[in-house]
């Protein structure tokens, strides 16, 4: 739903042949994949602020937080960005052109230092860190 109203749909579905919707909060069909280690790592990115705290205390009641607790327990290193990370105001740009301010609540930022805590859990300053990320990936042999 997000990225159709970003209009990223077909630039998606062009670059990622094999994406999937999530079916129902607790129907992941990513999980057999994780625990049977054919992915060499989860990478969520963002990460809402309900999504990284249900993360950071262990509730694993949709698709995202799902795959995190089962790649976790398949020892799959998992690479987060939290959206929110540092206190104060942010501006984002809405479907619409437009910009918005949001103040970081303390809560959120609380949450994503938990993560950074976490075994198995890689916390992403920026989003322009995927590229190393997935160029570690390639260059060490990996899938």
């Amino acid at each position: 739903m997000v990225v159709k109203w970003y209009k990223l749909w077909n630039e998606l579905t062009e670059n990622f042949p094999n994406w999937k919707v999530e079916k129902g909060a607790n129907i992941p069909f990513i999980v057999g994949d994780l625990q049977l280690r054919k992915f060499d790592f989860l990478l969520i990115c963002p990460a809402t602020g309900n999504t990284t705290a249900k993360i950071a205390y262990g509730i694993a009641d949709s698709l995202i937080t799902n795959a995190v607790a089962q790649a976790m327990k398949a020892r799959i290193p998992v690479y987060i960005y939290p959206a929110d990370q540092k206190s104060g105001d942010i501006s984002t740009i809405l479907p619409n052109g437009k910009e918005l301010i949001l103040t970081m609540r303390d809560v959120d930022i609380e949450n994503t230092e938990k993560l950074k805590k976490m075994e198995g859990i890689t916390v992403l300053n920026h989003p322009k860190e995927i590229e190393d990320i997935i160029a570690k990936y390639i260059e060490g042999g990996k899938k």
